[in-house]
């Protein structure tokens, strides 16, 4: 296991005075951190990449498609290649970041419905879209974990039922999913049978509360969901995901108003105690 924090819980947009936070978040003996790449430029990312080698600290990358006018998954050919392209950006930008993966929920507009579930058409374009990605990730060390969501954040990929046919139309072995357990809360009846159901094609696990505050705080059974996931064989990224008062990139969906932990320190450290605890117990 690895054991990383995604930094939304600091800012939509890393940069220079988030550094100290990162210091810490390596002196606490995290392994890595999940970068949020909603904005900016590949050169930007570079230059974060050298910050986070002196540092020590490995890296995962997580994004989103952030309008319908930029949708990989739309039926009009100018629209789509828009979210092709700014698929393209989140290559170019996380392989400048030195990313392992790419993970988030690269495939539908945030927050934005259709007033049905995902058509046929949109799991065949966003399957040629991602299919293309993870030929060039493939390329450059690099793995995708694409992130379900719940009903109330997209209409596209739900459960992990849904995921297991995704990643099939998708095949591409550097194709995975992100498991966000946050997120199957709401939408599976139980998380252990939707662990299983993914098993050899997890690739990251995001630890997030109920309430998107610090893990083990809240009601989630993070006993059995650690026990399911060291049942598959998994090994890699555990993520913790906890939000602050608000990112306004992701505000919309995600509705986080108020503050959801007392402070950083206790967030970090608290989290990767748990973490650490949750993984040894499950063997």
């Amino acid at each position: 296991m690895q054991v990383g924090i995604n930094l939304l819980c600091l800012a939509g947009f890393i940069t220079e005075e988030h550094l100290p936070h990162i210091r810490r978040i390596k002196e606490l003996g995290y392994d890595g951190v999940e970068i949020p790449i909603l904005s900016g430029d590949p050169q930007h990312y570079a230059w974060l990449a050298k910050e986070l080698d002196v540092i020590g600290l490995r890296r995962t990358s997580t994004s989103i498609i952030p309008s319908p006018e930029a949708n990989p998954l739309s039926s009009d050919a100018d629209i789509r290649q828009r979210g092709i392209d700014h698929l393209d950006w989140i290559m170019q930008c996380s392989i400048a970041l030195g990313s392992e993966s790419i993970g988030g929920p690269f495939h539908a507009p945030l927050g934005h419905f259709t007033g049905t579930g995902p058509t046929a058409d949109e799991i065949k374009f966003g399957a040629q879209a991602h299919h293309a990605m993870a030929e060039k990730a493939a390329k450059n060390g690099i793995y995708l974990s694409l992130e379900h969501l719940n009903r109330f954040e997209t209409h596209f990929l739900n459960t992990m039922e849904q995921s297991k046919r995704y990643v099939e139309a998708v095949d591409h072995p550097a194709f995975n999913i992100l498991y966000d357990t946050f997120h199957a809360n709401i939408e599976e009846r139980k998380q252990p049978e939707a662990i299983e159901l993914i098993a050899g094609k997890i690739g990251v696990v995001h630890i997030s509360e109920n309430d998107r505050g610090i893990p083990g705080r809240g009601h989630i059974d993070f006993s059995e969901i650690f026990k399911a996931v060291r049942k598959t064989g998994y090994d890699g990224w555990v993520t913790l995901e906890a939000f602050g008062a608000g990112v306004p990139e992701l505000a919309a969906a995600t509705c986080v108003w108020r503050p959801l932990f007392p402070d950083y320190e206790t967030l970090f450290a608290e989290s990767l105690q748990f973490m650490h605890h949750q993984w040894e117990q499950a063997e």
